[in-house]
């Protein structure tokens, strides 16, 4: 079940970013820091727990400006008796939003625990994936590599049309991949009781791995508003073990 919320909470997307020199250049964005997205996570509607995404303050990483992302998941009291899962992700990239420069992750779920810090040397074009301190050999990436959460901002940065594809690097660490989505359609879609306007987006899974490999029919959907702001608003995962659907629930917006 965790990958699952997982997957729910990042709302993975793909957007095609150019790649850029890094620097302290920075880009008009449809976000600023106090943003903060909140999701109900239910497996077959049953509530599981929560998700939020949250902009937080600039900082700077190895001395350059970046933005600073957070992604914290909980299970509720009923699912902690199961499966406790209590992870937090941050995700820092560079000002201009064409490329990650550190993803950190810290996971409590049921008895696992991992420390997790991907550090990117964009001299050397490779990101290096390390547990606890022990680190693994570094793997080579691409211009405008992201991880999966920077990924999420930077495709809001993208004019969204339908019937169109979008491109883009990401890693997790441990390997890189080319993320596609495709735009499907744009619909009216009730979520907590409010309609919105929305794109409907396909990423492309087979790449995804764990039990998205070799499932036919595994199908991750992600509504987001077609205003400037580009808010996910529901994010539906159908796979072999169940269906998952996240919903917003509360937008803090500064």
């Amino acid at each position: 079940m965790n990958r699952f919320l997982i997957v729910a909470a990042l709302l993975l997307t793909a957007g095609l970013c150019s790649a850029a020199t890094q620097s302290d250049r920075y880009v008009q964005v449809p976000f600023e820091p106090g943003e903060r997205l909140t999701f109900q996570l239910s497996w077959e509607h049953i509530p599981v727990g929560s998700a939020v995404l949250e902009v937080l303050p600039m900082t700077r990483v190895d001395q350059a400006a970046a933005h600073h992302f957070a992604v914290t998941i909980t299970t509720n009291a009923v699912i902690d008796k199961i499966y406790k899962v209590r992870d937090r992700i941050d995700a820092y990239a560079s000002a201009d939003l064409s490329r990650s420069v550190l993803f950190k992750k810290e996971q409590q779920e049921g008895k696992r625990k991992r420390d997790v810090a991907v550090l990117f040397d964009w001299d050397n074009m490779t990101a290096q994936y390390t547990n606890f301190g022990k680190a693994r050999r570094p793997i080579p990436i691409l211009s405008g590599t992201f991880d999966p959460v920077s990924l999420f901002y930077a495709f809001r940065l993208q004019e969204l049309k339908e019937n169109t594809v979008l491109q883009a690097p990401v890693t997790s660490g441990k390997s890189l991949i080319m993320g596609t989505a495709q735009i499907l359609a744009k619909e009216q879609v009730s979520v907590n009781g409010k309609r919105y306007e929305a794109f409907v987006v396909e990423p492309d899974i087979k790449d995804a791995g764990g039990v998205f490999e070799h499932s036919e029919g595994s199908k991750l959907r992600v509504w987001i508003t077609s205003d400037s702001r580009r808010v996910p608003v529901r994010v539906t995962c159908r796979a072999p073990v169940g269906h998952f659907i996240g919903e917003l629930i509360s937008m803090e917006i500064p």
